[in-house]
């Protein structure tokens, strides 16, 4: 479904899919008092009374009809989480929305895919600083634009090697159909170059114009023939790094991406309703995607009509899963367990204390994105000096996930909502978390 010009501004093609603007996870403990967090015992869970913060977030959201729902999760460690739920499926659906409601998590994706990366790399089949062009050749002489987003015809080669490391942190110099502006921007729709679709409706929006190419080998060898926005290991820019990683992760395993994700996380982390496809079967989980338009809530993948009831073009790295608040978190609680689960060894933890880590070449100017005053992992934000340690993305649709990795503490919101800007949950979620936490410490922790 291409994008349609009669859209309302209000969800512009660029506005619509900014999910990725996530600050939260980086920031999350700026201007606390460190001490005193540190004092918080993490040994007992505790209900929606130890989270009046994010308890009243939720509330304000919900009950304003803002959005027809929100679930937020948190947990300590290894322990079950607190979770606290308001409104239905969608407006006018008097099925709650809960732990087991599906939701598009769109750039939370990128974690995911980031740790299948890590993987491999401590398995040996993949190295960090490893010239993309090993496992693609396709990518060994690329040609760069000399101006960012300015001429796609005056351009330079590549002075140094698109590297694993690049792909993970958004430093590899490639685009984004939702960022880019300019003719790049358009040669990368009319290759069908995007990171996936939003809608099937006539009022709908996709990422970007155009229909996305069949297949990720397809993806992968149209993408090596554009040109790059930025030269590699220079200038963090937002990308479908982590899509192009889908196909690295295929052709170092030798597996399908989506059944390697499959394998590796879904299946051991129980995380049966995640996946880039919606089952016949879970439709009546699945939520409604909304556009706001003017203040209003207008539908633009109700389940029944949803996009994710199709097989996708590709399995997008970047931005293709859909995942439900109680699968995603079982994800966060393996990170937190530094690689374990329910007593099992998912991933190594020198693999996830490498991936959660500040993986940003030195050499890249991350000033004025979205990575300036932290750091960047594999695929999502980290926090440095006093916020060390923390870890996590958002999504398109108003999703949000975050851990402390110090702290054992695991947070996550769901809601369905485009373009994310339309509300600051991004940021106040995070926001509302600290309070919380906030509040404990000066009331002496939670007693274990």
């Amino acid at each position: 479904m291409a994008f349609r010009e009669s859209v309302p501004s209000a969800l512009s093609r660029r506005s619509l899919l900014r999910g990725g603007a996530f600050l939260g996870a980086g920031a999350i403990m700026a201007g606390v008092p460190m001490a005193g967090l540190d004092r918080i015992a993490m040994a007992r869970n505790a209900g929606n009374a130890a989270w009046p913060a994010v308890s009243a977030l939720v509330d304000s959201y919900v009950e304003s009809r803002k959005l027809a729902n929100m679930v937020a999760v948190m947990g300590w460690q290894q322990r079950d989480p607190a979770i606290i739920a308001r409104g239905g499926l969608s407006i006018g659906n008097p099925r709650p929305a809960g732990a087991d409601s599906i939701f598009r998590i769109y750039s939370m994706t990128k974690p995911i895919t980031g740790m299948a990366v890590m993987s491999l790399i401590d398995e040996g089949r993949l190295g960090l600083d490893q010239p993309l062009a090993e496992i693609l050749p396709a990518f060994a002489d690329m040609q760069v634009q000399k101006t960012y987003d300015g001429s796609i015809t005056d351009l330079e080669p590549a002075r140094r090697p698109i590297t694993i490391r690049n792909l993970l942190t958004h430093t590899a110099g490639l685009g984004y159909s939702i960022i880019q502006k300019g003719p790049i921007a358009r040669v990368y729709e009319a290759a069908g170059v995007v990171p996936g679709q939003v809608t099937k409706l006539p009022l709908g929006a996709a990422f970007g114009r155009g229909e996305p190419v069949r297949g990720l080998d397809v993806f992968a060898d149209r993408l090596a023939k554009l040109p790059l926005v930025a030269q590699p290991g220079t200038r963090w820019s937002y990308s479908v790094g982590l899509d192009l990683l889908g196909r690295v992760i295929e052709v170092a395993s030798g597996k399908d991406f989506d059944a390697f994700l499959q394998e590796r996380f879904f299946g051991p982390l129980d995380m049966d309703s995640t996946g880039f496809r919606v089952k016949t079967s879970d439709v009546d989980r699945l939520t409604t995607n909304y556009g706001v338009i003017a203040g209003n809530l207008i539908p633009i993948d109700p389940p029944r009509q949803s996009v994710y009831l199709d097989e996708p073009a590709f399995p997008f790295g970047g931005a293709g899963l859909v995942s439900t608040p109680r699968d995603y978190d079982r994800f966060l609680q393996m990170l937190v367990g530094y690689g374990m689960y329910g007593g099992k060894r998912v991933m190594s933890e020198r693999a996830v204390r490498l991936g959660t880590s500040n993986l940003l070449p030195d050499t890249v100017n991350t000033a004025g994105t979205m990575a300036a005053g932290g750091g960047f992992g594999a695929g999502g934000r980290v926090g440095l000096g006093a916020q060390e340690g923390t870890y996590g993305w958002g999504g398109a649709a108003g999703t949000v996930a975050l851990v402390d990795m110090k702290r054992g503490l695991r947070a996550s919101a769901y809601t369905q909502y485009m373009p994310s800007d339309a509300y600051p949950i991004h940021a106040a979620f995070p926001a509302a978390v600290v309070k919380d936490l906030v509040m404990q410490a000066q009331r002496g922790g939670l007693a274990a």
